[in-house]
């Protein structure tokens, strides 16, 4: 079974990975979606978003940008990070089941800067 964590807002995709509303946590098998939940944010504080969704067994997180710091705790954690996803939070892991969503690196490197991520 491989768990996969999207941050969301409204079930899309959210744009900057630490501001989101929550996270969408799809358990998935036979590259099949069998169960989906959403955590609330608990709060941006720098470090803990990464190990609260890696400490819940996350093994992929699917985000529109992420900051550096966090990148480097979910690489630690062995969590994959796939950013530069937009649209749906499900069919983003429905993509990525499929093989068909490919991170594209988008790193955040100021959070007041946060209109600009992912871009």
């Amino acid at each position: 079974m491989l768990k996969i964590a999207v941050a969301s807002d409204n079930g899309m995709v959210t744009e900057h990975f630490g501001h989101c509303e929550g996270f969408m946590i799809f358990d998935t098998e036979d590259n099949k979606i069998i169960k989906s939940e959403t955590l609330v944010n608990p709060g941006h504080r720098p470090g803990f978003l990464p190990n609260f969704l890696a400490d819940r067994g996350v093994n992929v997180i699917i985000s529109g940008g992420m900051g550096g710091g966090a990148i480097d705790i979910f690489n630690e954690r062995n969590v994959e990070v796939v950013v530069g996803a937009s649209g749906s939070a499900q069919t983003a892991v429905e993509k990525y089941l499929k093989g068909e969503l490919k991170t594209t690196g988008s790193i955040c490197h100021k959070h007041s800067h946060s209109d600009k991520c992912g871009k």
